[in-house]
């Protein structure tokens, strides 16, 4: 089938070919040397000038004016943009000016990469710019870039707005956005800041299975798939908990993972299919200590991303400053609808869910009425990081029992901006208990719950051979990353969120 070009891509395929006739290789193999970035020539050339007499430096094409025998064209790398002024008698020794008048002039485009090399001077307009010596076409763009457009108050637009187009190709909104490049560079260093800060505690960092036999370690539905040599069906996981806690039965203090976790449900702007958290456990610890710790955690994220423990985050302005607040789920549900359901049996919860106008169903088993009159009632309004603790033990079966309250467990969620942003408990290691937890949840599961857990007997059995008090906890990052860059999706923080596929 034919490719059909539109006729500014035509004119470029012509560009190429002509480029090909003069003998230039539009594509060059060889690597091209960098010295500076434009970032490091920007910040320090007004202090250091004599620093910048012979630079290296390789970007792509923003723009480009034309002056006759001297043109300025501005390039950006992946730190900054950067002016550069090119003279055709000085990129052009000799009589052969085709290199200027050919290239440069005529067959360059917007969007093209180049190298070029030279010295850093100001212009007389004050701008710092790269006078060019030397210029190299490192790769030809087939394809027009966006017009990028600045109003009268020195405002940035540009025609690659709608969110569909950015996030199917995010490789162009990253070269007209730089503001989207900057987000991802701050999820790197979240993500190291908890990688750096477990390790400082010598806990080890696995890896676990994402194709499971039996899915578990949350309320989800999975994906599913069929492995051909073994004939079995198999899941892809939406947790690692089940897989972690072996490892600390085998004998580890601590362990951590940062997974690829997927989940067969529905998308907006807080849930992608495809999702990644951390997850950790740490042996001879509860949920006390570790609501210690993710607070000092979370805290030392905040100033590492953003320099600060205050974020803004739409109109909030939110503070990761220990310690958090704290509110039992019982307090919370009181707190907001000023109705105590602590002593209430299923039936009156269900009740009192429909007299709160919460949406519930028969299949709901009292923890999930709970859950929903949460979600609704309180969730959204918890703005600045809360501890919800003390969760019913219906909610949780991997969670150990409290150790005061009866009919509760030792559990814990952050919530932040109206959304849960981790959970932890101390983990149920009572292998009879839990046992009976599964139990409960295949009753779950034929009363229609599609999100009930299955009964995992190996994770039984290691349970079995003693696996010792622990805490363990789950950070989604892509929300926790949310928070911190301000974004209000969670599409903007994936490079490649998914999408239906695109209309032809």
């Amino acid at each position: 089938m034919s490719q059909q070009f539109s006729e500014q891509e035509q004119i470029r395929r012509e560009s190429l070919l002509a480029l090909r006739n003069m003998g230039i290789e539009p594509y060059p193999a060889a690597s091209f040397e960098i010295s500076h970035s434009a970032a490091t020539i920007l910040k320090q050339f007004p202090e250091q000038p004599d620093s910048f007499k012979h630079v290296s430096l390789a970007g792509r094409v923003m723009g480009k004016r034309i002056m006759g025998k001297a043109s300025f064209a501005v390039i950006q790398d992946s730190t900054s943009k950067i002016q550069i002024y090119v003279k055709g008698d000085e990129i052009c020794p000799g009589e052969d000016k085709s290199l200027y008048e050919e290239v440069f002039k005529k067959h360059l485009d917007i969007g093209d990469i180049i190298g070029v090399k030279g010295y850093v001077f100001t212009t007389k307009t004050g701008e710092t710019s790269i006078h060019v010596s030397e210029f190299s076409l490192l790769s030809k763009s087939l394809r027009p870039l966006p017009i990028v457009k600045t109003d009268a108050d020195g405002n940035v637009h540009d025609a690659f707005t709608d969110s569909e187009q950015r996030y199917r190709m995010r490789y162009v909104d990253l070269i007209v956005n730089p503001d989207v490049r900057e987000v991802f560079i701050k999820r790197t260093k979240l993500v190291n800041t908890i990688r750096t800060f477990l390790n400082s505690f010598g806990y080890i960092e696995v890896e676990t299975p994402i194709l499971q036999p039996l899915y578990g370690g949350a309320a989800a539905r999975p994906f599913k798939t069929h492995h051909n040599a073994l004939d079995m069906t198999l899941y892809m996981r939406i947790a690692n908990e089940l897989y972690l806690k072996r490892l600390i039965v085998g004998g580890y203090d601590g362990v951590y993972e940062f997974s690829k976790d997927f989940r067969n449900e529905g998308m907006d702007r807080f849930h992608n299919p495809e999702f990644t958290q951390v997850e950790f456990y740490a042996a001879y610890k509860d949920y006390i200590w570790m609501m210690d710790f993710v607070e000092e955690m979370i805290e030392k994220v905040a100033i590492e991303v953003n320099g600060t423990t205050e974020v803004q985050v739409g109109n909030n302005l939110i503070s990761f400053k220990r310690p958090w607040k704290r509110f039992t789920m019982f307090e919370a549900i009181e707190h907001f609808t000023g109705i105590d359901i602590s002593n209430m049996d299923e039936k009156e919860i269900y009740n009192t869910a429909k007299t709160l106008k919460v949406h519930v169903d028969a299949t709901m088993g009292k923890g999930k009425l709970i859950d929903e009159i949460f979600g609704e009632k309180c969730e959204p309004f918890l703005i600045q990081p809360t501890f919800i603790t003390d969760y019913p033990v219906e909610m949780s079966p991997l969670a150990k029992k409290h150790r005061s309250k009866e009919g509760l467990v030792e559990r814990f969620e952050a919530i932040c901006n109206g959304k849960e942003m981790l959970n932890s408990f101390s983990e149920l290691n009572d292998p009879i208990d839990q046992r009976h937890r599964f139990e409960s949840q295949l009753e779950l599961g034929k009363r229609g719950d599609e999100e009930a857990m299955q009964l995992d007997e190996d994770f039984l059995r290691a349970l079995e051979y003693g696996m010792p008090p622990t805490a363990g906890i789950g950070i989604g990052i892509d929300r926790l990353t949310m928070i911190m860059t301000n974004q209000h999706a969670i599409q903007d923080v994936l490079f490649f969120p998914h999408m239906r596929p695109e209309a032809k």
